[in-house]
């Protein structure tokens, strides 16, 4: 069921730390001995984490071509198991996003893509800091398990056409080592190390294909447009050099995505959307990546039969089916999905007062995200427990007029003290003005 790096030896001459930092400080290109190098020294140690974190800083300001870029990803790819799921005859399609607050996409897409006859092997890595992720929200549903070894994983799919579980450490293991080593120097926007990074987790998996979300903006760790535009441009020209069918979409994370940001509460979004209800920006989003989905997967041709398969399944209920069914799958109580009311509610309720008329300007959606960290739905550390009832709904979005004290959003809280903290990230994530804006594109660019 799955497989490990298994490379011939080859007349190699070793090269120095030194070497290779130097090398890549001046601009020079590695060959791909020298990035199986760097992967099994990285492996098994024998690079020291000083020499390390040089490499990575050089390669942040240096770059890799797009050449290295596919080299780096295929050997973290091999580094650890691969699971192969050939034995599986429809199109297997993953969705990755870089991360958004109040992006809860995945819960929707996944189902509505094994509707649609697409196997989805999701599997989930860490996010950054304020970005609460989709195993989190999955967590608010009583009995979910995101744990699974790769075989279990593997007869999922084959039973069902989906599943979302947590990153299994054996798949792509360099990638964590090297990853770990990036938070802590400063080189998480390295665009060929996320590239690598992404990919190699993903297809290690099993994906055939895969769909991308980059996000840009002041909700993004990517905050030039620019960068986000050059990062699609890099993992669908990669995906495409490893013979991987890859398309991204650009968009906006310059405000909260849907009308809430929490855990339960933005589950309870999802079942709307797969009801074919919810917010707007949310139902257009996942509109154009389900279409992006089928196409790629070859289950729908044009942009009319894909845009209709997307509507038919949100519709006739057969996406909150699948939904249903991967949830018992991985051990979750349905009941919930049934009845949304039963999830967790917070005890208290209190609106954010706009201190002024007028238009809503700007809204800082990483001061959001952190106000209902400190609220409780995220984690300060790794054994902190989530509270699942807390978050933010009814977010007004950037064009909204408003009158003084009328709520910006509503506060679910249970915590009078971490109200407190919470509200000043709340207070100061919104921009009034008095003309009104004209709202950013949800849809920046496509890049196939």
């Amino acid at each position: 069921m799955t497989s490990k790096r298994n490379i011939p030896a080859r007349r190699f001459i070793k090269p120095t730390f030194n070497f290779l930092i130097e090398k890549k400080r001046d601009g020079g290109e590695f060959s791909q001995e020298e990035i199986r190098f760097i992967i099994d020294s990285t492996l098994d140690g024998e690079m020291p984490q000083h020499q390390l974190a040089a490499l990575a800083m050089a390669i942040y300001f240096s770059g890799m071509s797009a050449q290295e870029t596919a080299d780096l990803t295929e050997e973290m790819m091999l580094s650890g198991e691969v699971i192969d799921l050939s034995h599986i005859a429809k199109p297997k399609i993953d969705k990755y996003s870089t991360g958004g607050v109040g992006d809860k996409t995945a819960l929707v897409l996944v189902p509505f893509a094994m509707a649609s006859g697409v196997v989805v092997p999701m599997m989930c890595g860490v996010e950054h800091d304020y970005v609460i992720n989709t195993l989190e929200k999955l967590a608010a549903i009583p009995g979910f398990k995101s744990h699974q070894t790769n075989e279990q994983f593997a007869s999922q799919l084959s039973r069902i056409g989906g599943a979302i579980v947590a990153q299994n450490p054996d798949l792509a293991p360099a990638d964590a080592k090297i990853y770990e080593l990036r938070k802590e120097t400063g080189t998480i926007p390295s665009l060929p190390l996320i590239t690598g990074s992404v990919l190699s987790r993903k297809l290690a998996a099993g994906a055939e294909g895969l769909v991308i979300d980059v996000k840009w903006g002041n909700g993004s760790f990517i905050k030039d447009l620019e960068q986000a535009k050059q990062l699609a441009r890099s993992m669908t020209r990669v995906g495409r050099s490893m013979k991987r069918r890859c398309v991204a979409l650009v968009t906006d994370m310059n405000q909260p995505l849907g009308d809430t940001v929490g855990t339960a509460l933005e589950v309870r979004e999802a079942i709307q959307l797969l009801k074919g209800e919810g917010p707007e920006d949310m139902k257009e989003l996942v509109l154009k990546l389900g279409m992006e989905i089928v196409r790629l997967a070859g289950v729908a041709g044009s942009t009319l039969s894909a845009k209709q398969t997307v509507q038919r399944h949100l519709s006739d209920g057969s996406a909150l089916a699948k939904f249903k069914e991967l949830v018992k799958a991985q051990g979750g109580d349905t009941s919930y999905i049934d009845h949304p009311e039963k999830f967790q509610q917070a005890k208290h309720i209190r609106k954010l007062p706009a201190p002024k008329r007028g238009y809503v300007h700007t809204i800082n959606a990483a001061m959001i995200a952190r106000g209902v960290h400190l609220l409780g739905a995220g984690r300060e550390n790794p054994h902190d427990k989530i509270d699942y009832s807390v978050g933010v709904s009814e977010v007004r979005k950037v064009g909204t007029q408003v009158k003084q004290g009328e709520p910006l959003m509503m506060i679910h809280y249970n915590d009078e003290s971490k109200l407190e903290q919470a509200l000043e990230y709340f207070k100061n994530a919104y921009r009034l003005a008095p003309k009104r804006p004209t709202p950013p594109p949800l849809i920046v660019e496509r890049v196939a």
